[in-house]
């Protein structure tokens, strides 16, 4: 495992040391733990986007100009 230095303002610093206390943690804990979980949601919105853009793909959205009102309202037995 890897070491990691901090600059933290001192206050900051005590109010998560208290935390860590409260939840039976250490700050250290705290600070991998919340990097863990911005990780993995960074990772998870990546993921979506990738999947959207796909949808997107697939069903030829228009993602540049959008729809033109005529579009919106056309009805399937128009086309």
């Amino acid at each position: 495992m890897a070491n990691l230095t901090l600059s933290l303002d001192n206050e900051l610093l005590q109010k998560a040391r208290v935390a860590a206390v409260r939840d039976r943690t250490s700050v250290n804990a705290l600070v991998r733990d919340y990097l863990a979980r911005y990780v993995d949601a960074k990772a998870a919105r990546s993921q979506a986007l990738s999947e959207l853009d796909a949808l997107a793909k697939t069903h030829n959205a228009k993602l540049d100009g959008g729809y033109e009102r005529a579009e919106l309202h056309q009805r399937p037995e128009d086309s």
